[in-house]
């Protein structure tokens, strides 16, 4: 039966035969024109697809980037007012106002906050995130005062009036002796070679301290000079003493003698094994030194 289905007659092969002849002559022509196709055509269509994509992608960049620079915090940037200025004195408000990044306004009051200061309009064009473009359009605002060699400081008239004032403070006589763990700031300005800056600095360090042990811990204060020494004396204990049993990590580090290290190493100690009963014992932890020790003995309490 299934014979049946494969039978034709002599008419129905002709016309089989004719589209099999036909679909071999379409074959052949399209194999033909494939290989007769100029061999560049397809790579340029295709390059030229690559390159449009490219460039497309470029653009976006570039509109990112600007952007980036002309929006902070998802406002539009002000347009620069270009006005004179002294980098050494402008504050924040006047530096954005040139339209200098939010970032290099940062970097320039942390420079001057380390006491740096910008002697020439080049040692400006160093600070970290400013552009070339920016400073040469700068250059020409830029005013810096002269400093007076002595003392470092621009010589504005108000602050030589604070300097004369400063001047007129009645000093002590030589021989004087201050007690260093007592005097105030007012007292401290009394002493030759001492104004309000490093009054202030003593008083701080001796509160972080919890009093001094001894008059060379002074030299242990920026600035300060072994010839102030003379003035002072250093009377009675530590009036604040680190309670290594009971203070917390920020207590424990914020002492000039201490680090985050040495505070964590008493903390695992009283975590693991209980209360430290003494210097000896603080001996053993590999973050102490003999040198840290000494210098820690007298504010230490075991209570």
């Amino acid at each position: 039966m299934w014979k049946d289905f494969f039978y034709y007659s002599r008419s129905e092969r002709r016309v089989i035969l004719l589209l099999l002849g036909l679909l071999v002559v379409l074959a052949t022509f399209w194999a033909v024109c494939r290989i007769t196709e100029p061999p560049g055509q397809t790579y340029q269509e295709d390059s030229a697809e690559i390159d449009s994509f490219l460039a497309s992608v470029k653009q976006r960049e570039l509109d990112y980037t600007k952007r980036r620079y002309t929006k902070v915090r998802g406002k539009e940037q002000p347009e620069a007012v270009l006005a004179v200025f002294d980098p050494n004195t402008a504050d924040s408000f006047q530096l954005r106002k040139l339209g200098l990044p939010s970032f290099v306004v940062r970097n320039i009051l942390r420079y001057r906050e380390k006491g740096g200061r910008f002697r020439t309009p080049e040692a400006f064009a160093r600070i970290y995130g400013l552009e070339e473009k920016q400073y040469l359009l700068l250059r020409p605002y830029i005013r810096i005062q002269e400093v007076d060699d002595r003392s470092g400081f621009p010589q504005a008239q108000e602050e030589k009036a604070f300097l004369a004032s400063v001047q007129r403070i009645e000093k002590y006589p030589e021989g004087t002796l201050v007690s260093l763990n007592e005097a105030d700031t007012a007292e401290l300005k009394r002493v030759p070679g001492i104004g309000s800056g490093i009054a202030r600095m003593i008083v701080a360090y001796r509160n972080r301290l919890g009093g001094f042990t001894h008059v060379e811990q002074l030299q242990e204060i920026p600035h300060v000079d072994t010839c102030l020494n003379k003035w002072f004396v250093a009377k009675g204990v530590p009036f604040r003493k680190i309670r290594v049993n009971k203070d917390g990590l920020d207590k424990l580090r914020n002492h000039p003698y201490m680090d985050f290290y040495k505070a964590k190493a008493i903390l695992e100690y009283r975590r693991k094994r209980g209360h430290i009963k003494g210097l000896s014992r603080l001996s053993l932890f590999e973050e102490f030194s003999e040198k840290d020790l000494q210098r820690l003995s007298p504010y230490l309490s075991f209570e």
